[in-house]
This record gives structure tokens, sequence and C-alpha cells, in this order.
């Protein structure tokens, strides 16, 4: 790996695969978001070998990814798509010691989704799930979502549920931002051997996901989708003392690039035990992957 300013190479809990296989199954209309709205490049757009992601996971000093078998909305609807599980599981399969799976889910699936949800933890070797509430414009505590959360106490897997505002992602169907990080006290309360992490920090209410995550032992935030030097002084300084132990580092690849997220945490200047735990040890111990 190349040269890493940090004290410890890091795992990214939050990557989107961007093969141009997985990449078939997203509409046309998402340049727009991607490329013009958020400024991802053109090249990287267009999609990325697991060779080309992991020289540039190597070059910013990531040593795994998680890669996340999304499921985007609603079939049917504008924007909308899944990528199968059997993508990412073959990703995995390709390089076990730098890629794990997670597992998206639709709350419309109901039972379905379920076995599915299953068999990608038993079968196909995933290790959590992931959901995005506004895709589906339903919040974190409705009952839709409640027997996947079940399943993963059963199976003893964390789900990622992004938290804050959303974004529009398609003219054609804007959605409601759902994702207030209060709607996670209900869940957390309902099932307290679930490990919730919030993902995308709550942003712009950052301050309730910290208040989610100070109250509940099994609620975590994962700090992706937003470029570090951009995070909320509040959640810094959370970062930095009481909350050490709360947050998991991730990306959102390729909304964040790997190098930017490292680099702009290093500027950051937190402290080295502080860095060791979000960059690496907050996630072996949440997923439960031990020390490599």
């Amino acid at each position: 790996m190349a040269h890493n300013p940090l004290p410890v190479t890091a795992i990214d809990a939050v990557v989107n695969i961007q093969t141009q296989e997985a990449l078939a199954y997203r509409p046309e209309d998402r340049r727009g978001f991607y490329v013009e709205k958020l400024g991802i490049s053109e090249k990287t757009y267009q999609g990325l070998s697991h060779e080309d992601m992991l020289r540039r996971m190597d070059d910013a000093g990531i040593e795994k990814s998680f890669l996340i078998a999304a499921k985007i909305g609603r079939p049917g609807l504008p924007a909308t798509y899944h990528i199968p599980y059997e993508l990412v599981a073959d990703a995995v399969a390709a390089h076990p010691d730098r890629f794990h799976g997670l597992a998206g889910i639709d709350p419309y699936d109901g039972m379905a989704g379920i076995k599915a949800f299953e068999h990608a933890v038993t079968e196909l070797g995933f290790i959590g799930a992931h959901a995005y509430p506004h895709w589906f414009e339903l919040a974190p505590d409705h009952a839709k979502y409640y027997p996947f959360y079940a399943k993963c106490v059963e199976l003893n897997v964390p789900i990622q549920l992004q938290v804050g505002q959303s974004m529009v992602y398609s003219p054609k169907h804007p959605m409601r931002s759902v994702g207030q990080p209060i709607t996670l006290d209900a869940v957390a309360c309902d099932f307290p051997d679930l490990k919730l992490i919030g993902i995308h920090i709550g942003i712009p209410w950052q301050d309730e996901m910290i208040a989610m995550a100070w109250k509940h032992p099994n609620v975590f935030i994962g700090c992706d989708a937003h470029a570090p030097k951009y995070w909320p002084e509040s959640f810094v300084r959370y970062l930095n003392s009481y909350g050490q132990d709360k947050v998991l580092f991730g990306t959102d690849f390729p909304v964040i690039d790997f190098g930017r997220a490292l680099q702009e945490i290093a500027d950051l200047n937190l402290k080295e035990g502080v860095l060791k735990k979000l960059l690496r040890e907050n996630a072996e111990r949440v997923y439960g992957l031990g020390s490599v």
C-alpha cells in the first residue's frame, strides 16, 4: 500500500460497487446527480473494475471495503434499481481479503425479502444489512422494517440505515426526507440487541443522531457521504471525545473519494487513539471481524 499518514489501514464500511456490470442496473438519468450535482468524475461514473477500485483503496490506505448490494427504491419508479446480491457475492469471492458484502433490503419485499436476506447472510457470506429509508419514503421506525430487524437479531448482523436529509435524485420523482435520527429511538428500544448504524451522519440533524448514539448502547454512526472537511463541529467534538467508540469510517464511494476522505480526516488532527477506533477498530468490533 502507498504511504498512509494515519496510524492504521482503514476499513471503509460504506462503499458502492462500481463495476460496469453492476452499473448496468442504474437508470440513465442518474448522471445529472452523480456528475453534475456531486462532482464525481466521468471516469468513475462510467464504472471501475474491482482491480481499479483496489488500486484506489491501496493509494488511500484502505485495506477493506464493505460493498453494498443496494436496493434503491421500489422497482418501476423513476431512478430506482436493485443490485443483485450475487454481484457483490462474486466480488467478495474474488477478493475475500479486501471485500465484505452488505445486503440491501426493500421493506416492501415482505417475507420473500426476508428469505433472500437470510440466504445472503447464511449462504453468500454477507456480514450485514443496508437500507435507504428515503427511497421508500418509510421512516426507520415503520412496521415494514421490523421483520428485517428481527432477522438481523436472529442472524447477529448489524444493519445500516441512511439518516438525515435526502436529495432529489430524479426530477421526475422527488422523495421526502424521512430519515430523522430520532426515528431510530423506537427501533433501538424495541430491538436492544440489534446493532443499528445511522449512516450519512444524520445531517442536518447530526445532534439528534449523536443523542441516539449516546442514549443507546446498540446505536452507532457512519460518517460517510459527507467530506470530512465539512463535518459539523459538534460531530467532530463528539467523535474526538465521548463518541470515539461509536463512529465507523465510511465514504459512500464514489460519493466521497477514498483518498480525499483519508487526507481530510488526517487534517482534522484527531487523537491517535480516536483515529484507530474510527478507521478500523469500531468496524471490527461492531461487525465481529476481529483484528487482522
